[in-house]
């Protein structure tokens, strides 16, 4: 991966944990098996990317662009989507470990969260209009001021929001949610 630019590339079993990958802009590449963990991939460009089957945990992706980037079976750990660049910024996951991660104050419209654990993350001032959390661990998350119109939460589980800090206008929730959304009054809800 010397070359600034790579084009429709297929990346496989790279080690580039704990290693500086900077200033390069990778346009429908996909990434399988590869170890990005403690990496810094700061500065990038992702342009329709796939990542797959790879850990980036921990990496740090400071003024990075992910735009139309989808992460399929992947560990993203402590990953901090905050530092990145707002621009066009459009991520998606699916069957992937997002614990710990912060998206505090992303712009989220319209993204997909599937069969992801998502436990102890920061969404606090996010925009997540639209979003959907379809089966999704989200045990110990923080809502905070987040935006949560239309957003759907059906098949989520281990969620607390809190409906007087957030906007739910139109949001989605099934009956055994209610739980999380009303424990802060001590209701007994069976």
């Amino acid at each position: 991966m010397q070359e600034l630019l790579q084009e429709q590339q297929t990346f496989e079993k790279l080690d580039y944990s704990e290693k500086k990958l900077n200033g390069r802009e990778f346009i429908d590449c996909t990434f399988k098996h590869c170890n990005f963990a403690n990496a810094d991939l700061s500065r990038n460009e992702f342009t329709d990317c796939l990542f797959e089957d790879c850990n980036l945990s921990m990496a740090k992706f400071a003024n990075a662009k992910l735009n139309n980037v989808r992460f399929l079976n992947c560990k993203l750990i402590g990953v901090s989507f905050t530092a990145c660049n707002d621009f066009l910024f459009e991520v998606g996951f699916e069957k992937c470990a997002l614990d710990l991660t912060d998206f505090f104050k992303k712009k989220l419209k319209k993204t997909i969260f599937q069969d992801c654990s998502i436990k102890e993350a920061n969404f606090a001032e996010a925009d997540l209009t639209e979003a959907k959390f379809l089966n999704c661990d989200l045990f110990q998350t923080t809502f905070d001021r987040t935006n949560l119109e239309k957003a759907d939460f059906l098949t989520a589980y281990n969620y607390t929001i809190d409906p007087e800090l957030n906007r739910l206008k139109k949001a989605k929730f099934s009956t055994n949610g209610l739980a999380g959304l009303l424990g802060k009054y001590g209701i007994d809800i069976r």
